[in-house]
């Protein structure tokens, strides 16, 4: 961790992990078993001094956001936590959703050494339990020793990247031990004796810097059409039809899409450099008379001719442009399950920093 800072009389640290936060933030008060389980979830920052020689890009860095989590639970609701969140990537596909792919499940153990920390009969019992919900998922896992966490084994979810180098994306950590040294209770049933809860760990995620860099490698930058900084490019031939051209923009930013009009440059070199956008929207003076966009999917030459602005429902098929009514059955100028969501859902309501305004027209005409 970094050395403590001295600011106005008081000695502040920048937090290296998550946990003891959380933990404070339940111990803020009191807490009855009804209350339990007890979730603590935070996209939170934090940070370790690394030395320069272990890092590494996005994968292993000083400043950390992580997506973290923390429930705070009986004994008895421990496996069902546990299983909860290892439900989060395997039912509910989170890894799916990013087109990631995990090399293998490791059950990390406590090896030799005195880093290991707490009861020994507390970590027998931490281990039994994630046995139980890695049985209980079907899911193939490996044994690791020395691999564990100083307070508790874990459930970890390794990732490789392109040369074989494995890394740990997501975890699911049992913890006996941090309850004790924080002095963590709940009060029990008969509402006068006080029990010392579990804390779970759940990371889906991880690292934000870790999924980023892995998503970049996966994709090679040509991201789903969710995920995509930008959804759908529109290109205008000359300046009469940049004003029909942020027209069709401004339908897209209305429809939460994330959309640009790229008017610097030739046509075959806007193509190309927004070769990554999954839409490509080609406005002439044939489609802005015709109220209409030649629409180019990313890895296809073309998908045909599309009605756009009265209309954002339209025959695709090659060769035809036709403006078509919107009708119940009709299909939409962008697919929703192509750039909206992976699950027919639309894109955030809020246009991003990559939406721009109108563009402005070019010095010249092509």
């Amino acid at each position: 961790m970094f050395p403590p800072m001295d600011l106005g009389g008081e000695q502040v640290v920048l937090r290296p992990s998550l946990c003891p936060h959380h933990a404070l933030i339940y111990r803020s008060r009191s807490h009855s078993y009804r209350e339990l389980p007890l979730r603590i979830a935070e996209l939170g920052g934090m940070y370790r001094a690394e030395l320069s020689g272990v890092l590494g890009g996005l994968t292993r860095v000083r400043a950390i956001q992580l997506n973290d989590a923390h429930i705070f639970c009986t004994v008895e609701q421990v496996a069902q936590e546990a299983g909860a969140a290892l439900d989060l990537i395997l039912i509910l596909r989170a890894y799916d959703a990013l087109g990631i792919v995990p090399v293998r499940y490791q059950l990390s153990l406590p090896g030799p050494g005195k880093k290991y920390l707490g009861d020994p009969q507390a970590w027998r019992r931490a281990t039994e339990l994630l046995i139980e919900v890695l049985d209980k998922s079907g899911v193939d896992y490996e044994s690791a020793e020395g691999e564990a966490a100083f307070y508790g084994p874990k459930i970890d979810i390794q990732i490789a990247d392109s040369l074989g180098r494995e890394s740990t994306l997501s975890t699911v950590q049992v913890d006996f031990h941090q309850p004790e040294q924080f002095d963590l209770h709940y009060i029990d049933s008969d509402a006068t004796k006080k029990k010392r809860p579990v804390m779970v760990h759940r990371s889906i995620i991880g690292s934000l810097e870790r999924a980023v860099a892995h998503l970049i490698e996966v994709h090679g930058g040509a991201f789903p059409a969710w995920l995509a900084p930008v959804q759908v490019a529109v290109f205008p031939l000359s300046d009469a039809e940049v004003a029909p051209a942020n027209a069709f923009v401004r339908q897209c930013l209305d429809r939460g899409l994330r959309a640009e009009v790229v008017v610097e440059g030739s046509l075959g070199a806007r193509v190309r450099a927004a070769r990554h956008v999954p839409y490509q929207a080609v406005i002439g003076a044939r489609e802005a008379t015709s109220d209409s966009i030649a629409l180019r999917l990313r890895g296809w030459s073309s998908a045909g001719c599309v009605a756009s602005q009265r209309s954002p429902v339209a025959d695709r098929r090659p060769g035809r442009c036709s403006e078509s009514p919107s009708s119940p059955g009709g299909r939409s100028l962008i697919p929703r399950q192509g750039v909206g969501g992976a699950r027919g859902g639309r894109g955030p309501r809020r246009a991003s920093r990559w939406a721009y305004g109108p563009a402005r027209p070019r010095s010249g005409s092509r």
